[in-house]
């Protein structure tokens, strides 16, 4: 009985092992230039000019693959999501406080409270700018804050 119980142990833990390290369709894989579609290939050449490229990968969202390009350029960084096609569908832009719309500064201040501000996104979906993203810091676990590029908080 006892052999039975450590063999059916064993099995589960094992088992759990196998599942957690298979990759799921959501990870990101490292890819090279010279392996993405000319399509991407042009919106990475055209969208990296005057950045340095810190990443390339791709990945499938919604049964569909895309591709990120992750930049930056004086100290912000800019990743861009861009389907097979070389369309760019979604930029996270990294932008400093000061340069935040005045109601959108205020509100995210205002949210954080006595949380420190690490990062302000602005994040653009198919050429509209949808909303800011900030990440704050609370007794030391790091939040998430999002604004309306009118300054009204977005409910998680």
């Amino acid at each position: 009985m006892q052999h039975n119980k450590f063999a059916f142990t064993l099995a589960l833990m094992l088992a759990a092992l196998f599942v957690g390290s298979r990759p799921t369709p959501a990870q990101e894989q490292r890819v090279q230039m010279r392996n993405l579609p000319p399509a991407v290939q042009q919106t990475v050449k055209e969208q990296s000019k005057g950045a340095k490229v810190r990443g390339l990968s791709k990945e499938l969202e919604q049964g569909k693959t895309v591709y990120e390009l992750e930049t930056i350029s004086n100290g912000q960084t800019r990743d861009l999501l861009i389907d097979a096609d070389g369309k760019v569908i979604e930029i996270e832009e990294q932008m400093a406080l000061t340069a935040l719309p005045p109601a959108v500064k205020d509100a995210i201040v205002k949210q954080a409270g006595k949380g420190r501000i690490v990062r302000v996104e602005a994040v653009t979906k198919d050429g509209k700018l949808e909303f800011y993203e900030a990440q704050v810091r609370r007794l030391g676990k790091l939040g998430e804050i999002k604004v309306s590029p009118e300054g009204q908080p977005i409910a998680k």
